[in-house]
């Protein structure tokens, strides 16, 4: 490794744990940077030296503890250092120099990376910080947490006393540059070729922005460009670097380097080799494969080299090819195939590229003898580790799909909807359908075109029919099966082609269930208000399908609302039906007038009865808070009496809870609604009814100052049951995010013909610069078996027992 470099990079951030070093000033200038994000580094064998300092800004008052995680090539952990936030009070001004110390032996060449977070500051205004490295290739990454807005990561520099660049390397096509300068008398900024050959001075205007355009140049090569600011403050933007078009090389990669010598191609070659690491549990002796997905993220065709490298003693691991061609943006699994071994062993798959030897990484494969402790129940709550999941805590390797949630037919035959395809166990095996190519009935003019779903939700009815709601271009379309999902007939959903629909059908909840085609609705898309961010008017419309003869009949929609404030499913996926015998039960939200104070989303419920073709009069049951926000979608189920269960949908509060008086009937008058909980912040309803008549929730809870996150707010996903005639029970914590700030959970809760529960969830940090770095799919099922008391990570056994 060389000397420590004398550049220092300092970034407007919070967090880091660990060692606190001495507050003092720099001994050399540093730049100041906005933002989060962290770095990557391509290191060499020998020690790696991170020397890490941050201030704070003091703006709001907020604590601002700053993270460092520095990781391995394979996302191993090797230091997890917190800078705290230094006490002084709000607007006292830039605070003192904090500093903390990050080393590892490098012992194999790869690409490290270093993760930096804030408390209470996802978008990294309240600090600056910044680093001197003895690493000559490295890269910044600026990644904030995400915004409800298309992304944007300006790079602010606030050192403006001297001089600075910022190195990128240039999108091949038009491009603009803005740089906001401290004050209209600033020296223009000017931007370097790969040769460092003029380009151009960017114009600057009465108010102190500097801006160029330069022109499309497809012989532009994939050396990096150099912007020129002869004071380095400012925020800067660049087209394809910050912000990004459809048709950009490189979208949301906002890599960038104040030196041009530093620059490496992890553009190109951006997850090289993943997973970045692996458990695997077997049977010592026992013979296994396991896959790496080997990806060509350059835009021109690249050969891969690969190979193993064992960190001990060499055992019986081999790969099933030592080099792989790719196109590119494309990606190949490529098998490992090894013997487990009688105690823990570890082996590293080297990936080269030929073109450019020069990077190279490596992923780790781990094997120990025995079974995963995912056949055991989990200790609650499952607390992600940063890089640390299922896989690495547990071993958890799923032999079953987990695109999406998992329902079950009459005859308990789990289903997973992948969006191009339905997977069912069938026989003891998992086999799959593409809706590309199985209409091969129904609609004749629909036969044979190409669908994908419009819903994650697969339904059944009592006769072995499988249904879904499914797309082709403009059309939609209900897919019926009858043969357990192996082709299915499309039958075409008429009316409002050109405008956004989305679709929700009734699915299994614990007590429901219709005994031929399920009913579904349509919410149409009818306006928005700009200002009120998530208000949202749609028409709402229910179909009652019916057979006829061979084929289904769609029936003329009955419009329910025009009103509808939307639907909320990528986490909860709450259910808007229920049906039992004739009787078709419909819950919904709707927007109200903003300049009336009413205390949240109106939740309705209306009954229609597909015998006499009669719609009751909706009946108004809670308000879910706040007043006309999307998320706020209800959720309906139906207990073994046929009592109507419904959870007003909330943004940040409790949900408010009501019953129906009489069975099967939401005209007969409801309990007056309680919330769930004295207090807790709940968003994202996932609502399903046992066997014993319990009541389920799964949603998303917002803590304060705990563990393991006691700076600042963190999301969990929480599990509440009501007995049948007991209150809302306190929330039993199923899983805590590996970063605090904003999390979401994609989670989905179903439940099985037994009354088992199965929660879908896929983990979600707000920092771009964690999700950016896994390219594989983290979502996980977990189940339980005795009404929540205990749970555990699905096992592929568990689906046959």
């Amino acid at each position: 490794m060389h000397s420590i470099s004398t550049r220092f990079f300092l970034l407007f951030t919070l967090l880091l744990t660990g060692p606190l070093l001495a507050a003092k000033e720099p001994a050399e200038p540093v730049l100041h940077i906005g933002g989060t994000g962290g770095a990557y580094f391509l290191a060499e064998p020998g020690e790696l030296i991170i020397e890490l300092e941050k201030r704070d800004t003091n703006g709001s008052g907020r604590r601002a503890d700053l993270r460092a995680v520095l990781v391995g090539p394979d996302r191993e952990v090797l230091q997890d250092a917190t800078i705290p936030d230094d006490g002084q009070k709000q607007r006292s001004g830039l605070g003192p120099v904090q500093t903390v110390r990050l080393a590892t032996q490098v012992k194999r060449k790869g690409v490290f990376g270093l993760n930096i977070t804030v408390s209470n500051d996802r978008y990294g205004t309240e600090v600056v910080w910044g680093f001197r490295t003895n690493c000559p290739h490295y890269l910044i990454e600026t990644a904030r947490g995400h915004r409800d807005a298309r992304r944007e990561e300006p790079l602010v520099l606030a050192d403006p006393d001297r001089a600075r660049d910022v190195c990128f390397l240039p999108r091949r096509g038009e491009f603009g540059i803005e740089v906001s300068l401290p004050t209209k008398d600033a020296q223009a900024p000017v931007v370097y070729d790969d040769r460092d050959n003029l380009v151009k001075t960017l114009a600057v205007s009465d108010d102190g922005k500097a801006t160029a355009t330069i022109p499309a140049d497809r012989d532009r090569g994939d050396a990096p460009w150099r912007l020129h600011l002869p004071s380095g403050q400012g925020q800067v933007q660049i087209d394809g670097v910050t912000r990004w078009d459809d048709g950009d090389s490189y979208p949301s990669l906002p890599l960038w380097t104040p030196d041009r010598s530093s620059w490496f191609p992890l553009l190109e070659y951006r997850w090289l080799v993943t997973p970045y690491r692996r458990t695997v549990y077997g049977e010592a002796a026992s013979e296994r494969t396991i896959g790496f997905r080997v990806q060509n993220n350059s835009g021109k065709k690249q050969v891969i080299r690969l190979e193993l490298e064992f960190p001990g003693q060499p055992w019986k691991a081999q790969l099933a090819t030592e080099e792989v061609t790719l196109g590119p943006k494309k990606a190949r699994e490529v098998a490992v195939q090894f013997t487990v071994p009688d105690s823990r062993q570890a082996v590293c798959v080297r990936a080269t590229p030929a073109e450019s030897p020069d990077f190279s990484t490596y992923a780790t494969l781990t094997v120990k003898p025995g079974a995963a402790p995912i056949d055991r129940p989990l200790k609650l709550p499952l607390t992600m580790k940063p890089y640390e999941h299922e896989n690495e805590q547990f071993g958890y390797v799923p032999d079953y799909p987990v695109d999406n949630q998992v329902y079950f037919d009459h005859e308990n035959r789990p289903y997973v909807n992948k969006g191009s395809a339905i997977v069912a166990l069938r026989d003891g095996k998992w086999v799959e359908t593409a809706l590309a190519s199985t209409a091969t009935g129904g609609d004749k003019e629909l036969a044979g075109q190409r669908f994908s779903a419009a819903s994650s939700k697969i339904a059944f009815d009592t006769e072995g029919g499988v249904y879904l709601v499914a797309r082709s271009g403009q059309t939609a379309a209900l897919l019926h099966s009858s043969d357990g999902g192996k082709t299915f007939a499309a039958h075409a959903i008429p009316g409002r082609e050109r405008s956004s629909r989305s679709f929700d059908i009734e699915q299994f909840s614990g007590h429901n269930g219709s005994d031929g085609p399920p009913p579904f609705i349509r919410v149409t898309y009818i306006a928005s208000d700009p200002k009120h961010f998530w208000r949202r008017i749609n028409d709402l419309e229910l179909f009652v399908p019916r057979r006829e003869g061979g084929s289904i009949m769609m029936g003329e929609p009955i419009l329910l609302s025009k009103l509808c404030i939307g639907l909320a499913m990528h986490s909860g996926a709450p259910s808007s039906i229920v049906s039992r015998g004739t009787k078709i039960h419909v819950a919904w939200g709707e927007a109200t007038d903003p300049e009336k104070k009413v205390p949240g989303v109106p939740a309705y419920v209306v009954t229609y009865d597909r015998e006499t073709k009669t719609l009751g009069k909706p009946a108004l049951v809670a308000y879910g808070p706040p007043a006309n926000d999307v998320h706020n979608s209800p959720s309906i189920t139906m207990d073994s009496r046929g009592y109507l269960h419904v959870l007003a949908g909330t943004h940040g509060s409790p949900f408010p809870y009501a019953k129906s008086l009489k069975p099967n009937d939401a005209g007969g008058g409801w309990t007056e609604p309680v919330p769930t909980s004295a207090d807790w912040r709940q968003t994202y309803i996932g609502l399903v009814c046992g066997a014993d008549d319990s009541l389920h929730l799964a949603c998303r809870i917002w803590r304060y100052a705990t563990e393991p996150h006691p700076a600042s707010l963190h999301a969990t996903l929480g599990h509440l049951r009501k007995p049948a005639d007991g209150p809302w029970e306190e929330p039993q914590w199923l899983v805590v995010p590996p970063f605090s700030e904003y999390s979401v959970f994609y989670h989905r809760l179903t439940i099985d013909r037994l009354g088992r529960l199965f929660l879908s969830y896929d983990c979600w940090s707000t920092y771009w610069f964690y999700r950016t770095d896994f390219p594989g799919n983290r979502r996980a099922l977990m189940m339980s078996s005795d009404g929540g008391e205990h749970w555990k990570l699905v096992e592929a056994k568990d689906f046959t027992q």
